[in-house]
């Protein structure tokens, strides 16, 4: 039976926060009779397959689990949800969000059966009133034009342009490259404000920060994709005081072997002053706790660093330069 609708959520051995996306998604004020769940795990994982078969009959709508043959990430999870699906309409979210009460129906109420058509809709990121600079990133969501937190898309769109690259193999830029080629491809993509999902932050390690830069290979691969989309959209300029701070770091390690010592010096404080500045702008809207100001102080020494080495890493990998 073809559903009106049908949601692929990709997961990975996050079962309680599925498990609370999918308690959400029974609580839809849409007939649970005209709608299916896709969780696709990427990867094979047997405990989270029979902990998923064990609770299908808890929800009143279709529940459809499959794994991918291997780890690859959520683009191919998302490809294989999206294949398996009934429906012609397709939303996507993921295992951390909370899709509110009316999300289809919000999709559904503005879609007209156009065969060729896409949805971007409301995220909202609860904030607490001393927030960290990693919830303040999230919060960045709720701004975004396209996210896979909270979208949807007609099966034959998806169909022509390809779906999901699946060369994007981390949560990162992912959405974009699928908003841009919708937009190339001539696919009408719509603001919906009546489809909400909220996303909350996450438990985030220390130093999370630095784990991140590794999406920077993405953006490389993005930009090679559509280097005038990505300057207009995701990145006017290129990020001149990372480059300035690396420049500096390497210069005075030079000179200090060369024993320029006051020159050294000088272009360490020069690096330094950057950084103070860079942790100064990162502390400026977020918590002012000890912990935190640490951590900012620490990150911001080395995500300049990073960041440049995983563009460069990048810029090797896909032969195309980004700064």
């Amino acid at each position: 039976m073809q559903k009106r609708i049908s949601v692929v959520i990709p997961t990975y051995n996050r079962l309680n926060l599925l498990c609370n996306c999918l308690d959400a998604l029974n609580g839809q004020n849409l007939n649970a009779n005209h709608f299916e769940v896709i969780v696709i795990h990427d990867g094979p994982d047997e405990r989270i397959f029979k902990a998923l078969e064990n609770l299908r009959n808890s929800y009143a709508f279709r529940l459809l689990v499959r794994c991918t043959e291997a780890k690859k990430g959520p683009a191919a999870a998302r490809n294989l949800g999206w294949l398996l699906a009934s429906g012609k309409l397709i939303a996507f979210t993921d295992d951390d969000c909370l899709p509110g009460p009316n999300w289809l129906t919000g999709f559904l109420d503005g879609y007209q059966d156009q065969e060729f058509i896409a949805y971007s809709g409301k995220t909202v990121v609860p904030l607490d009133h001393d927030p960290t600079d990693f919830a303040l990133n999230t919060a960045r969501l709720s701004e975004a034009e396209f996210i896979t937190a909270n979208c949807a898309c007609t099966k034959p769109a998806l169909l022509k342009v390809g779906g999901f690259d699946e060369r994007f193999s981390m949560a990162w830029r992912e959405d974009s490259d699928l908003e841009f080629k919708l937009l190339l491809a001539q696919v009408p993509v719509y603001r919906n404000e009546n489809a909400v999902v909220v996303h909350p932050v996450r438990e985030a390690p220390w130093g999370v920060s630095l784990k991140e830069q590794r999406k920077g290979i993405f953006d490389v691969l993005l930009f090679k994709k559509y280097p005038v989309l990505y300057r207009q959209k995701i990145q006017k300029d290129p990020l001149w005081h990372y480059y300035l701070i690396v420049l500096l770091g390497t210069l005075s390690l030079l000179t200090w072997v060369w024993r320029y010592d006051v020159l050294s010096k000088s272009m360490l404080l020069g690096m330094f002053l950057i950084i103070v500045k860079f942790a100064y702008q990162r502390l400026r809207k977020s918590s002012r706790a000890g912990s935190h100001v640490a951590e900012m102080l620490v990150t911001s020494i080395f995500i300049p660093f990073l960041s440049v080495y995983y563009r460069i890493y990048g810029s090797i990998r896909y032969r195309k330069l980004l700064f």
